[in-house]
């Protein structure tokens, strides 16, 4: 009799939909994952660094962070970033994205993207609830209601108990890795970043199998 095959397991990884590191990471796997392992589920939790960090993400530290990785790391990235639309809240779109999630693994994907790239790639203003609204349409979820905002605190409470240390931080199986394609330093007051080339090549090897 034949076994049936292994269930492959998710990637996790708990972010901000407003943290520009984990847009570059995500768009990376994602593009990988799509190409060479599309039977593997990426789960996006919330770890929303305005309760973390006990206030919203400055306009000015977020533009600091993008024209970093857009110089040295993602040049094709972040078209559309409007740091206008900020200080913004992320709560309503990461529940927005548990909403989706409790729908199925691939609508939480595809609205976990379609926040992110909202921001950073077409400058829309996630304040207003008519583009929450517009995006959830667009994958056939509707707006989020308590239990969804309350998943949003679950996810931080369950991050916090698994050793979560920031945004982007991805665990899958036995291993977990923080930010794990960028080096990210200061010197001399000044914001330093560079491609991790080891730990992206560990990461990609332990997610999905490529060496």
């Amino acid at each position: 009799m034949t076994e049936p095959p292994t269930p492959t397991p998710a990637i996790e990884v708990y972010a901000d939909v407003v943290c520009p590191f984990t847009h570059v990471g995500l768009y990376r796997l994602f593009a990988l994952r799509d190409e060479i392992r599309p039977d593997v589920a990426i789960d996006v939790h919330a770890w929303p660094l305005e309760i973390v960090n006990g206030e919203l993400v400055a306009r000015e530290m977020l533009a600091e962070e993008i024209e970093a990785l857009r110089t040295k790391i993602a040049p094709a990235l972040f078209a559309g970033f409007d740091a206008d639309a900020f200080p913004m809240s992320s709560l309503p779109a990461l529940a927005l994205a548990a909403r989706a999630y409790r729908e199925d693994v691939r609508a939480g994907e595809l609205v976990s993207r379609a926040v992110r790239d909202a921001i950073f790639e077409h400058g829309r203003d996630l304040r207003d609830p008519d583009e929450l609204a517009s995006i959830g349409e667009s994958v056939g979820v509707g707006l989020p209601d308590d239990h969804d905002r309350g998943a949003v605190l679950a996810d931080l409470e369950t991050g916090h108990a698994r050793g979560v240390v920031g945004s982007p931080h991805f665990f899958v199986g036995d291993a977990d890795f923080f930010c794990p394609t960028l080096d990210i330093a200061r010197t001399d007051g000044r914001l330093e970043i560079s491609f991790d080339t080891e730990g992206f090549v560990a990461f990609i090897r332990k997610t999905l199998g490529r060496r």
